[in-house]
């Protein structure tokens, strides 16, 4: 198959326009109420366009593999258009693959909650880590575990499908412990067994269930999400409150979609990050 990288083309008008390796395509994208940078013209020359309207669907303006490959901060990713408009990777989370790549200091116990397909699990299985990967959704972590495979990471990741509470009472109950915790929860979700997750409602004692399962000598705490209402200040705020008496820093921000020479950054969530103080 051929590999190349992702890149952000252009955005505006609701839309963004992005290279999938081989694939140029167009998506919907409210963020992005400017015009855009380039013509209609070259917007046409989209090899798929996802439309909701009138319903969810992929417009193909000539044929295109069913699955293929992308590079994306060094880690392999199988990308596959889906019923919903995704492919199988959110490229705003690049800056922290390579962060948590950076940031490991010695071989230490990850835990990735809300794991999707594991862009952050290989970031941290490549620079040593062993890792634990929970999603609710049994068909994400199989593309996880396909992910795995493409970059020859199978052997150091634990696989878990299960509702993020359950797991994490599980997790407390038999006194495990990680040295770092990555989350990216969101909005709303069904757990394995139909559970609700209504991030306004959960946050706060999820946040705290982290706190209980980080080790005597942890390393970060990664949290992002895409919910609006959960600015950069208010991530921080949470995870001050979640982390107080922990020695360390955090610093929260915007995800950010970097395009191309001329194409404006376009926001895509926020974060916030506790690392230990060293």
């Amino acid at each position: 198959m051929e590999k190349k990288s992702y890149a952000l083309i252009d955005s505006g008008s609701g839309r963004k326009l992005e290279r999938f390796g081989p694939y140029l395509i167009a998506r919907p994208c409210a963020q992005a109420v400017w015009q855009p940078s380039l013509s209609e013209n070259e917007w046409q020359k989209a090899d798929a366009t996802f439309t909701r309207e009138p319903d969810n669907r992929w417009i193909k303006n000539k044929a295109m593999k069913d699955v293929w490959q992308v590079e994306v901060g060094g880690i392999l990713f199988k990308i596959s258009p889906t019923d919903f408009g995704h492919l199988g990777i959110f490229p705003e989370q690049k800056p922290f693959w390579e962060w948590i790549q950076q940031s490991l200091v010695k071989p230490i116990r990850v835990l990735n909650l809300f794991a999707y397909s594991g862009g952050a699990t290989l970031a941290a299985a490549k620079a040593g880590a062993t890792v634990c990967h929970l999603d609710a959704s049994k068909g994400m972590v199989t593309w996880a575990n396909e992910n795995a495979a493409l970059n020859n990471l199978e052997g150091k990741i634990r696989w878990i499908v299960d509702d993020v509470n359950k797991f994490l009472a599980r997790e407390i109950r038999r006194n495990s412990r990680y040295d770092a915790i990555i989350l990216d929860p969101p909005s709303f979700g069904r757990g394995s067994r139909g559970e609700i997750f209504k991030i306004e409602e959960e946050i706060n004692p999820l946040l705290q269930q982290c706190r209980t399962l980080l080790s005597d000598q942890p390393q970060f705490l990664l949290f992002s999400c895409h919910t609006p209402g959960f600015t950069p200040i208010a991530m921080e705020h949470l995870l001050k409150q979640a982390l107080k008496g922990l020695p360390g820093k955090i610093d929260a921000g915007e995800m950010l979609l970097e395009g191309t020479a001329g194409a404006l950054s376009l926001p895509s969530g926020t974060y916030a990050r506790w690392q230990h103080a060293r």
